[in-house]
């Protein structure tokens, strides 16, 4: 899609096209214009909204939807001219049903079938997991045009129906025969559904080489996937008319490739998940030089699921609905991949993922897709890989476990190729996306970085990003192993963030990002979260690089969670400023490290390298303080003799420029006393980052400080 294509947007309850703007638009470009129940007319009641995992709300379109009962309706106003629709509805867990149609206020001898057979999926492996995937869609060919501002209802018959969203589409007529094809019915497919055609199809791809396959309109039951596919096109009349009925099309481990794939749908009937059956479109590879565009796939576990050689693939113009994991994931060894313009709702896991297992994904895409609605992981997930791109996709209402975007070291299994080379994050608008994380007790941010199982030493370069109504965090650069893996050489410039529920920047792990021109409205509790995890594993700096507005404040308790809305809290005067903070000094031995003297134990110590004055411990309080007082400990035991070290303690509000708050002094330590000594300051001082500089000690040929605590209070 070209920079001057249409961008997709929600505005007024409506998924639609906006006039183009000097960036390239972000989103698919849909055939489709899908209304929000909710802001229809109905006779039913509003759910919604809701954020919370398990509830039907929070996997909701826009987080809200419409409950209709018996006899209830919810009525739409058509967008544009149409003769199909899709609804996307849940109904209660072992229930069936319809719902009535009705245009213009008559009703329709078509009804809509409505299941819960393909929801409520279950994931027990999956830690943090619970009952999920509440959603469903079903379409119909209405039979007649509508135009736009019409009006077609939707009626409960019995079953209690959740109704979230109405896709309305004019569907092209069935296409014709491509000359000299190989049709399935002239090979004995059996368009009615009732016959088996595997074999079928089967006959019809050997007779084919080279050339193509027919799907003529009908629908066609295949019982066991096709494999040997190479060298052919596999070609329906529109993803509307040619519809295959099976969970498995193709499962292959390597083709020669020239495989394409198009305008036919695909329907399974996978219910669960479970991952050691190949329940998907494609399992395997397609081979180099491969093509898939133009097809509804449906009730599948996954979309495509991709290993082996399938360089240069393109995979465009495709919806993938209701799938119990994720809808696309390249899983290794992809080289030039390229998805995009594509349509994807209600994944059971990452919506589109890249996995670099066994080798590296490379110089591959995400670009132009509209994702609404992954139900347990994130709408785009790049773990490891070469070089890889994620451009210009729209991407809305994530649940529990998923980001928006994640961009992550987390490798699951081995041999996993981390993130390497340059990793583009260009023109992405997230919409609700980020979630609670069952598992650490705290949010996932819009757009995560994430070195879970080791650092990020990959450039990272996020740009022209939108982030809108995030119930949490807008950016989180975290460790989310628990190992405290550094993330860093990330750069972020250009970025619209309205409306987010905690912090726009929460940063849990040692790293460093650059920031430019990154503009913030309506921020929840403060502008930035910086609190390492684990505690003391190194902090992370966030380098101003200019043009950056409405977020220049931190959130300065780093033993609680900002809450949505959340006002930052005042500092309890008596508070140690210091506890918990991100420490460095200048060295250290051994065990006894810098954040030994933030950790509130008074029996751990940070120890300098020895015979090597001057040495200096530093901590980032976070924001800059009016500092009066500073506390310093050793260990308390008597087995500690007494000693005076000469210290010179330094303060700075931007880590670069410091200047003395207390010039060089011997401070006594004595057990009997407590050892501790006390530093006054001067009033008016006011600095971020504090050092102290040892220079000689009685004692021990170091610096030695089992606690530092910085209060405001004289």
């Amino acid at each position: 899609m070209s920079a001057t294509g249409a961008v997709v947007a929600l505005a007024a309850g409506m998924l639609v096209t906006l006039a183009p703007s000097a960036h390239a638009a972000a989103g698919a470009t849909l055939p489709f214009t899908s209304v929000e129940a909710e802001s229809a007319s109905t006779t039913g009641t509003k759910t919604g909204p809701d954020y919370a995992q398990g509830t039907l709300a929070s996997e909701a379109s826009g987080r809200q939807a419409v409950r209709l009962t018996s006899g209830q309706r919810v009525e739409f106003t058509v967008p544009r001219a149409s003769n199909a629709v899709n609804i996307s509805y849940s109904v209660p867990d072992g229930q069936s049903g319809s719902l009535n149609v009705y245009v213009n206020g008559t009703r329709l001898a078509k009804t809509l079938p409505v299941t819960s057979k393909y929801s409520y999926v279950d994931t027990p492996w999956i830690t943090g997991s619970k009952t999920h995937h509440f959603f469903d869609d079903t379409r119909l060919l209405l039979g007649s045009n509508v135009q736009a501002g019409d009006k077609i209802a939707f009626e409960s018959t019995g079953t209690q129906v959740t109704v979230d969203v109405a896709d309305f589409e004019q569907v092209a007529p069935a296409a014709s025969q491509p000359a000299g094809s190989v049709s399935v019915v002239s090979k004995g497919a059996d368009p009615t559904g009732t016959g088996d055609s595997t074999q079928a199809f089967r006959d019809a791809i050997a007779a084919a080489q080279g050339g193509t396959v027919w799907i003529p309109p009908g629908d066609y039951r295949i019982t066991s996937s096709l494999s040997g596919v190479q060298n052919v096109t596999l070609q329906g009349a529109g993803s509307w008319h040619s519809v295959v009925r099976t969970s498995r099309f193709i499962d292959q481990s390597s083709s020669s490739g020239g495989v394409h794939l198009k305008d036919f749908a695909v329907i399974g009937e996978v219910t669960e998940r479970v991952d050691s059956s190949p329940d998907n479109f494609v399992n395997g590879s397609l081979g180099p030089g491969s093509s898939v565009s133009g097809m509804w796939l449906q009730h599948l576990k996954v979309g495509l699921w991709l290993t082996g050689n399938n360089d240069n693939l393109v995979v465009e113009n495709n919806r993938i609905l209701d799938t119990t994991a994720d809808g696309l994931n390249l899983n290794g060894s992809a080289k030039g991949v390229r998805v995009r313009n594509n349509f994807l709702r209600n994944q059971g896991d990452d919506a589109l993922a890249m996995w670099s297992l066994n080798s590296p994904d490379t110089n591959s895409s995400f670009e132009n897709n509209t994702i609404s609605q992954p139900n347990l992981a994130n709408g785009i997930a790049i773990y490891g890989g070469t070089d890889i791109v994620v451009r210009n996709n729209f991407i809305s209402d994530t649940n529990a476990l998923g980001s928006g975007i994640a961009i992550s070291n987390q490798k699951f299994l081995d041999p996993f190729s981390p993130l390497s080379g340059t990793i583009t994050v260009d023109g992405n608008t997230l919409v609700r996306t980020g979630a609670m994380n069952p598992n650490w007790q705290h949010p996932m941010g819009a757009l995560r970085v994430d070195s879970y199982d080791s650092a990020i030493n990959a450039t990272v370069d996020i740009t022209n990003t939108t982030i809108t109504d995030s119930p949490y965090s807008a950016f989180e650069f975290v460790s989310g192993g628990g190992h405290g893996y550094p993330v860093s050489h990330v750069n972020v410039t250009g970025a619209t963030v309205k409306n987010t529920g905690t912090v726009v920047v929460q940063a849990e792990a040692q790293g460093a990002a650059t920031f430019r021109d990154v503009n913030a409205t309506g921020v929840g509790a403060a502008g930035i979260y910086n609190c390492p995890y684990p505690a003391n594993s190194g902090g992370f700096a966030l380098t101003d690089g200019g043009g950056n507005s409405g977020w220049s404040t931190t959130w300065s308790d780093c033993s609680n969670w900002p809450q949505p809305g959340q006002s930052n809290p005042d500092p309890d005067p008596n508070r140690n400023l210091t506890k918990n903070r991100p420490a460095t000094a200048t060295g250290s031995q051994d065990v006894y490290t810098p954040g030994k003297a933030v950790d509130g134990d008074a029996n751990s110590y940070w120890e300098s390298a020895n015979n090597a004055f001057p040495q200096s411990w530093t901590v980032d309080l976070g924001s800059s303080y009016a500092v009066r007082r500073l506390v310093l400990k050793l260990p308390p035991s008597s087995a500690w003799s007494a000693r005076t070290q000469t210290i010179t303690v330094l303060g700075s509000t931007d880590g670069s420029n410091y200047s003395a708050v207390a010039g060089s002094q011997g401070y006594r330590f004595d057990p009997a006393t407590g050892n501790s000594a006390t530093v006054s300051f001067p009033s008016g001082t006011s600095l971020r980052y504090l050092r102290l500089t040892v220079n000689a000690n009685t004692g021990w040929p170091a610096g030695q400080l089992s606690e530092v605590e910085a209060y405001l209070t004289s």
